[in-house]
């Protein structure tokens, strides 16, 4: 191996020695030694050859390791990371091999010093103690490209003797966060919490009530830094794993990377079958309805359009095969088609996995060529569509489904750890990902996905043959726990039958019975609506839910008020069973899909109004009134949010399925 190293200067401008650089942290050599550049140009260039390593989601930062295995660090600015991205463009990946000189990203160093940020970039090799005997900067003014400084390496077994502080033996990240959070004033003293490449970030409260030289002198930290209305814990490369020991040790509402969330506390399941079944079942529910809430306000808009052009389509306003009836369709559709997505974004937060693999995962799920396998077989039979690996599988279609992601949020979050403790960090940024996201897609498609398909197609056995022994018996149960199917993606077993009846017969007496369920859930969300009084969030949540379900989309109600409270979505399915009930009685059929209210013209035979439009009145007005009757007076006060209205006043606004869910 060569003795010596030449690192080119990344951009033109003044190079510096790293000690002079305007980052504390960096010019005492806390992340390695290197050297620094004042830039007079925005191009960032590669200073080495090598594979890129790391590019830090804010894009300030990226790291290269050279083949002789120098790993080196190009942070550009001070304290950029809180910019979010936006002074950079990054024109590489992680996994690619750049060469020395080679443009690797754009910094608008203007905009930076706009932001009011020191313009440094910063070279940095993080492994100098185990590799570096020194380094000397080619200090002036130089062009990108050109020698930054000469890099002399360790022979063999040679120790560096003037390697910056290092931590003493190995450090326990969970003893280190807990002396953390006690030395900056206790959890309550913080506001809230982020990491960057290097430093775990605290907005304090009051940063007085910090001990710096208690912090300072811990194990496993090597400097305490203040910027920005920031307190900054200098952890160094391992900045993730004391990141997350402090969040564990702060608490859930913590944590702000956007990427690895803070893991719920887990609770101790009590003893006893039965209590146990209601507590993994509660468990389960709970985090069902908060993966949901961060887009309940979008299925809500969502669902109101989806069913305004079901409305359009049904008095020949538009057609279904015009471009205008396709591009609304797609706006209030995308977000139920892509739901796998979106709540694999929001599970793995919940449950402490990495949010961008999991919403990966779930892009997998409900990926075009996938979905259009899935096509080939219908949803509740167990046809062999596929083979993975040469196991013969069925894959099902996943667009529009949440049980699935949820099982792969769990999953992503059990395999995560070990993942950070046996892979290298140098490697890990590439091949956690790329495990993670094989294993658990794979679990899903092979195991997870066929279970829930199999189940299905019991459950449509048994629907058909309960339609053919009474129609007023089926609508009653189906009526009264077809919205428990929705919860776990069961619901997919009517949607066969549902196809299958209109397809030969030309109307469905199971959609009938389905739209029963849709007012039943509407009315319950609407008495909560009329009864709340001081809670502005909840009342605004329950309003949009209720003209959702109206509009044949129950998510928004289900997973926003009525399962999140208990009794309500009980109410509810009351509602839905008298009102199941009367349709199978009056013997109802639906020619069309969109159900609910607003789905009105689908009882509507085209051979004229008969008694299936009257029944479905009567059906509707009675599921209406005993599920807004039942939740007025006994399924929900008021005092029910006081235990969980503060996350639910944390939702943001903002953000399925055909008639038949």
């Amino acid at each position: 191996m060569k003795n010596e190293e030449t690192l080119l200067s990344p951009a033109s401008g003044h190079i510096l020695d790293i000690t002079k650089v305007h980052d504390p942290m960096f010019s005492e050599k806390a992340m390695g030694d290197g050297f620094g550049v004042i830039p007079n140009d925005d191009v960032i260039e590669a200073p080495l050859t090598g594979k890129i390593m790391l590019v830090a989601p804010t894009k300030h930062a990226i790291g290269i390791a050279a083949d002789n295995g120098l790993e080196v660090l190009i942070h550009m600015g001070v304290d950029t990371v809180e910019l979010n991205g936006t002074p950079f463009e990054i024109d590489v990946s992680e996994g690619d091999v750049v060469h020395a000189g080679q443009k690797i990203a754009t910094m608008d160093f203007k905009a930076v010093e706009e932001a009011g940020k020191a313009t440094d970039i910063i070279i940095a090799i993080t492994n100098t103690a185990k590799m570096v005997s020194s380094v000397i900067a080619n200090v002036g003014d130089h062009k990108a490209g050109t020698d930054g400084a000469v890099v002399k390496l360790l022979a063999e077994g040679e120790q560096n003797e003037n390697a910056h502080k290092t931590t003493s033996g190995k450090v326990n990240f969970d003893d280190l966060a807990k002396d953390i959070v006690k030395n900056i004033g206790g959890a309550e003293n913080v506001d809230s919490v982020i990491h960057c490449i290097t430093r775990v970030r605290f907005y304090l409260k009051d940063e007085k009530k910090a001990n710096d030289e208690a912090i300072e002198n811990l194990n496993g930290v090597l400097e305490v830094a203040k910027a920005g209305g920031q307190y900054q814990v200098v952890i160094g490369p391992k900045v993730e794993e004391a990141f997350d020991a402090v969040v564990k040790v702060l608490g859930s509402g913590f944590g702000g990377d956007g990427d690895a969330a803070p893991k719920a506390p887990k609770r101790k399941a009590p003893k006893g079958v039965w209590p146990k079944t209601k507590f993994y079942f509660s468990s389960l529910i709970g985090v069902i309805t908060a993966s949901m809430m961060p887009v309940i306000g979008l299925l809500a808009a969502a669902g109101i359009l989806k069913g305004l052009v079901s409305l359009f389509v049904s008095f020949h306003v538009l057609s279904t095969s015009s471009d205008t009836y396709m591009v609304i369709y797609a706006m209030g559709d995308s977000v139920f088609y892509f739901l796998p997505i979106l709540v694999g974004f929001t599970a793995a937060r919940r449950l402490g996995a990495n949010q961008i693999i999991v919403a990966v995962v779930g892009g997998v799920l409900a990926y075009p060529t996938l979905v259009q396998l899935a096509t080939k077989t219908a949803s509740s039979q167990m046809n062999i569509n596929a083979s993975f690996l040469g196991i013969p599988i069925h894959v099902a279609n996943y667009t529009y489904s949440i049980f699935p992601m949820i099982a792969a949020a769990w999953l992503a979050a059990e395999i995560e750890p070990w993942l950070k403790k046996h892979i290298n960090a140098s490697i890990r940024m590439i091949v956690s990902p790329l495990v993670e996201v094989f294993v658990v897609s794979a679990v899903i498609l092979v195991i997870v996905g066929p279970i829930i398909t199999f189940l299905s197609s019991l459950l449509a056995s048994g629907i058909v043959a309960l339609l053919k022994f009474s129609p007023a018996l089926s609508g009653l149960v189906i009526g009264g726990f077809y919205q428990c199917l929705v919860i776990f993606g069961l619901h997919w077993a009517v949607i066969p039958v549902v196809a299958n009846q209109i397809a030969t017969t030309g109307h469905s007496a199971l959609n009938a019975i389905v739209s029963a369920t849709m007012v039943a859930q509407g009315a319950a969300v609407l008495a909560v609506f009329l009864k709340t009084k001081k809670n502005p969030a909840i009342k605004q949540i329950a309003g949009a839910a209720t003209l959702s379900a109206f509009s044949g989309i129950t998510e928004p109600a289900m997973y926003g008020i009525n399962l999140k409270y208990g009794r309500v979505f009980w109410t509810a399915n009351i509602g839905g069973a008298v009102g199941g009930f009367l349709t199978g009685l009056f013997h109802v059929d639906m020619w069309g899909f969109a159900g609910s209210f607003i789905g009105f013209a689908s009882f509507i035979n085209p051979k004229g109004i008969d008694a299936s439009f009257t029944g479905y009145l009567i059906a509707s007005a009675a599921a209406l009134i005993v599920a807004f009757t039942c939740t007025y007076f006994f399924g929900f006060k008021e005092s029910d949010l006081d235990q969980k209205v503060h996350t639910v006043e944390k939702v943001r606004l903002g953000s399925r399925a055909p008639a038949v869910k």
